[in-house]
């Protein structure tokens, strides 16, 4: 709860509440009155994502959020044929079958193992997509019995009739626990299998010296926790026997988990293309190594004189160089990469400008805005020049360097920022209808956007602000079925939907071959499967990276994506909701304000700990804990277990919002910034308006923090409360606006 402590991850625009669904959070049927408003099932609008019309109609797929015992007595009757639907009876039987084989699969974790049988006798010719799945059940419900024979029979059944398929690998390890000769298989064949994990590890942890076997680690587990540990030794200890496309996956997984400095080394000896060129100049900057930079770029300029990834390298050599000597590179730029040339101008105007050289540093900005106006580097231009200019009381002037942003720059990611502060000096120089006319245009094209909702609040919407954000009781409303994966195998896409997530994940793991460059599909669905086995952090960057993709196939993919709600709730995954429910309920505090915070401080990782000590979902310091602790007269409590830390964690932030009389903005500056700065803060610049207030916050990270926080509060209001989705709907259909009062 101190400044520096926060997790440093990606931050999507407009970050925000997360689907339930695609977690099976039993909160789907959760009902709750009073302070928490109402948490219930809706309808899901249909689109790239949705399921299909037939799936939309299903019984069985909106009890799958649902504990094992409270959909028990429901996937009875629908296994059975007693509840008879109103669609066809061809989607009636499909239900039974998913009835089958879910009921089936809470028996065997119930250890009933003769009831499950019962369920899945002859399921297989009656439910073929997922045939190999059901022989794994069975052979499981024998083993839960006890019945070793049986259960032998039947793993070695699924090697005869499934030699192929994901569930063979589970059969391999069950079986090798006896033979190692089926461990021997299981590796050769299903390298990326998590059960080849587990096998790995065990005879690593017997010989730690087998670097075969680390390179399968490093290879096709390359984020999972302590693979910096495995590529390390492979590094210092087998450098001889690496192979350039070893170096390659040991580089990828290095720059994955954001050790820059090990990366850079190791892409300087794998293969060499231009995708592997760029990141070895790369890396060694973000560590400072500036001289190996600078020739690692050089060789990249070299080698590949014509890549895309040049034109960005030689801005970055351009950095790392003398001004005539960069001056030169930079020119390289702007004739020969357009792509990168607005930003090559600005840079060269920087150092005409250090040379005395006045005049061609004006002639090279005016280029910016001229030849490359719709840049990202004229947005950024123009909005210092705005920002400037405000902060000298010039608002007229302020105005006019910042609109031409909205419409000559609309994929900026200033713009919405930009856009914002357009309608707040529009209406300081009493031209009321401008400024309404530019907070509708950011709820329009940046709807995720922090400033979006500082804009819904501004127009009259009910959406709170920072004095009354707290108090706040949403409504929120979430789609029952999951959504479709856009990428792998009909087995995976139909164990998703039913919510067997380790299932699922084991047969994604050993599908998806493509880790190195995936496709926007798989990408996308990678994170979603992630968020299914609680790897959020990881689950959440993988869909924030796509925002990332460069090529114009690849843009048009992601922009394609993000216009389905599936996308935005694979950002803001929200396991844990109980917990924070509960407490937010007991302190008085907003439930989606909360989910905000911690989504920016851990991404719902319980187990997380920072360099300085916070831990989990709220990253509770220690000694912050320990005097909550005594506050609340707490004795025991673990800041890992979910439920205490945000027990503890509501505590604090009930506790900023006190000292500042309820003002969010102030409490969640100062959960990140500590009260000491914050009372700083007010003392210099005081308190006349929050947005310039936020703009003033000398600390960048805190900035971004309280922006973000409100970010995720506002995505989780218009993501969930339908009134609000209803509303910005409206802005896209072109449908007058009424606003609530």
């Amino acid at each position: 709860m101190l400044k520096g402590r926060t997790i440093k991850t990606p931050v999507a625009v407009g970050a925000g509440l997360v689907l339930c669904a695609l977690l099976g959070s039993s909160l789907l049927t959760l009902k709750m009155t009073g302070l928490l408003g109402r948490w219930t099932g809706g309808e899901q609008t249909q689109n790239l994502l949705s399921p299909t019309r037939e799936d939309a109609k299903s019984a069985v797929l909106p009890l799958v959020s649902l504990p094992p015992a409270q959909r028990a007595s429901q996937l009875e009757a629908l296994a059975k044929g007693d509840m008879v639907s109103s669609f066809t009876s061809g989607r009636h039987s499909l239900d039974r079958y998913r009835a089958r084989y879910l009921l089936a699969s809470d028996l065997i974790q119930q250890k009933q193992g003769e009831k499950a049988l019962e369920l899945l006798e002859g399921l297989e010719a009656e439910y073929p997509v997922l045939a190999p799945h059901i022989t794994l059940k069975r052979a499981q419900a024998y083993d839960v019995m006890g019945d070793k024979a049986k259960a032998q029979q039947a793993w070695n059944d699924i090697l005869k009739n499934y030699p192929t398929e994901p569930v063979a690998a589970e059969a391999l390890y069950v079986l090798g626990k006896s033979n190692p000769e089926y461990w021997n298989q299981a590796i050769a064949k299903f390298p990326s299998h998590p059960r080849t994990y587990e096998i790995v590890t065990q005879r690593l942890s017997k010989n730690p010296n087998q670097p075969a076997l680390l390179l399968v680690l490093a290879k096709h587990f390359p984020e999972i926790k302590g693979m910096g540990a495995v590529r390390d030794r492979l590094v210092n200890q087998h450098a001889s026997q690496l192979k350039p496309e070893d170096w390659q996956a040991i580089a990828f997984g290095y720059w994955q988990t954001q050790e820059y400095g090990k990366a850079g080394k190791a892409y300087a000896k794998a293969p060499r293309t231009p995708r592997t060129a760029y990141p070895a100049g790369r890396g060694y900057p973000l560590t400072g190594n500036r001289a190996e930079a600078k020739i690692a770029y050089q060789q990249l300029v070299q080698g590949f004189p014509d890549a895309r990834e040049t034109g960005l390298g030689l801005r970055r050599l351009a950095s790392l160089s003398k001004s005539q000597e960069a001056l030169v590179y930079l020119d390289r730029v702007i004739a020969k990469f357009p792509d990168e040339a607005a930003e090559a101008l600005l840079s060269k105007a920087e150092i005409l400008d250090a040379l005395g050289s006045r005049t061609s540093a004006a002639q090279a900005r005016q280029m910016v805005l001229t030849q490359y106006a719709s840049s990202n580097a004229a947005a950024e231009y123009r909005w210092k020049i705005a920002k400037a200019k405000a902060k000298d009381g010039k608002l007229q002037e302020a105005w006019q360097w910042a609109q031409p942003i909205t419409t000559q720059s609309p994929d900026s990611e200033r713009t919405p920022e930009a856009a914002f502060w357009v309608g707040r000096w529009a209406a300081q120089l009493g031209r009321q209808q401008e400024a309404r006319d530019a907070f509708e245009h950011v709820l329009a094209k940046y709807p995720e956007s922090y400033y979006a909702w500082r804009s819904a609040q501004f127009l009259g919407w009910n959406v709170g602000d920072f004095t009354s954000v707290r108090h706040l009781t949403p409504k929120v409303v979430q789609p029952p079925v999951r959504p479709l994966l856009p990428a792998g195998s009909d087995p995976l896409k139909e164990l998703y939907q039913l919510g067997q997530n380790r299932e699922a994940w084991a047969v994604w793991q050993t599908e998806f071959k493509n880790l190195q460059e995936p496709t926007v599909a798989e990408q996308f669905t990678d994170g979603v499967m992630r968020l299914g086995v609680g790897d959020n952090l990881v689950g959440i960057n993988k869909v924030w990276y796509l925002s990332l993709r460069e090529t114009p196939e690849e843009r048009s993919q992601w922009k394609t994506l993000r216009q389905s709600p599936e996308y935005w709730h694979a950002l803001f995954p929200i396991p844990f909701m109980e917990h924070i429910v509960n407490w937010s309920q007991q302190r008085q505090l907003n439930p989606l304000l909360v989910t905000g915070l911690i989504r920016q401080e851990s991404r719902f990782e319980p187990k997380i700990r920072s360099v300085a000590g916070a831990t989990g979902l709220m990253q509770v310091m220690p000694g912050t804990g320990s005097w909550i602790a005594q506050k609340i007269q707490l004795k025991e409590y673990n800041l890992e277990d979910p439920n205490d830390n945000v027990k503890l964690g509501t505590w604090y932030l009930d506790h900023t919002h006190a000292e500042y009389d309820n003002n969010s903005l102030l409490a969640v500056a100062s959960y990140n910034a500590g009260p000491g700065n914050v009372a700083n803060w007010l003392a210099k610049y005081g308190f006349s308006d929050p947005d310039s207030f936020i703009e003033r916050i000398p600390f960048s990270e805190t900035k971004g923090y309280v922006e973000q926080v409100f970010a995720n509060y506002w995505n989780y209001l218009r993501l969930y409360d339908p009134d609000i989705s209803q509303l910005l709907a409206k802005y896209s259909t072109g449908e007058p606006i009424l606003l609530r009062k």
